[in-house]
């Protein structure tokens, strides 16, 4: 008999129900694959049993702070199981948005220009004063929860009449917030997979950027894979992808998002260490292009477990 795999997925976070999705689709692979996996929804088991039930391996599909902050990574090395995607460090410093772009900018990595705050700076701020902090960033802005996912909580700001509000949205799902401005420009997403670069992904949202709604939602987001870069431009991403890759350590699987602005510049978005695996999801189309099925990815994920 295989070895037990649990498939960790579900779980407290604002992306649950994403990952519910996401576990499913890897469970239904793993058995395809007569792998020995079963499912684990972190909300109802404790992880802490996993050993008392022979398990001796778990594929993470949790998303948002359940999975990618390095809890559970911790958890798991202190039970020795092995599991998928990156360790405690790493996902640790990958779920907080500032701490990334402070390590991405030390190797001169290009990150769009932000302002940070915490729960308790924004409540001492006039609305005036807010203003006068950010006026180096220009409109439009977006304002972003620091350490979400999927869009959650993200909005774009035309007007300085509107940040004040949109800074109180992001500020129900943490308390920090980060303020970008606002790249016009396409979307692109690129899949790792231990140190093979997949193709990237250029995303054509119907709305103003790619929000919640467009990435599970909306049937008119477009997606382009190849993504019709030229091929030095294709190298050029690569390049800044790995670069990043490598400056926050990361290991087994993981995607990176960029935006191409109007002046062909890219920037860097951010690093999601367990991203989406649905049958829609962006690693599995960026494999697909590759020649590789949704199984075969998914046990090249599981076997990069360690």
């Amino acid at each position: 008999m295989n070895k037990k795999i649990a498939v960790l997925f579900g779980g407290n976070s604002n992306e649950r129900n994403i990952s519910l999705l996401s576990g499913n689709e890897i469970l239904r692979c793993l058995l395809e694959s007569n792998m020995n996996a079963y499912p684990i929804d972190t909300k109802y088991f404790p992880i802490s049993q996993l050993p008392k039930q022979g398990f001796k391996k778990a594929f993470i599909a949790l998303h948002g702070k359940d999975g990618e902050n390095g809890v559970i990574q911790g958890i798991l090395t202190h039970l020795s199981i092995a599991y998928t995607g990156s360790k405690i460090l790493t996902s640790a410093i990958s779920i907080d948005k500032m701490k990334t772009k402070l390590l991405w900018k030390s190797v001169n990595l290009p990150i769009i220009p932000y302002y940070f705050i915490n729960i308790k700076n924004f409540i001492k701020k006039t609305k005036k004063n807010l203003k006068n902090k950010v006026l180096f960033l220009g409109l439009p802005l977006i304002i972003k929860p620091n350490t979400e996912g999927s869009s959650i909580g993200i909005n774009v700001v035309h007007s300085y009449e509107n940040l004040h509000n949109a800074c109180k949205i992001a500020f129900q799902y943490g308390d920090d917030i980060l303020i970008e401005k606002f790249i016009h420009g396409s979307e692109y997403s690129i899949g790792m997979l231990e140190n093979k670069i997949f193709p990237s992904i250029r995303i054509c949202p119907n709305n103003i950027f790619y929000n919640y709604e467009s990435k599970y939602f909306s049937k008119n987001t477009k997606y382009f894979c190849p993504s019709g870069l030229t091929a030095k431009k294709e190298k050029e991403l690569q390049n800044i992808v790995k670069k990043a890759w490598n400056v926050l350590g990361c290991v087994g699987w993981g995607r990176i998002d960029l935006i191409m602005d109007n002046f062909q510049k890219f920037w860097l978005l951010e690093m999601n260490t367990c991203p989406g695996m649905t049958k829609n999801s962006l690693m599995p189309m960026a494999a697909k292009q590759v020649g590789m099925s949704m199984p075969s990815l998914v046990l090249k994920i599981l076997q990069l477990a360690n």
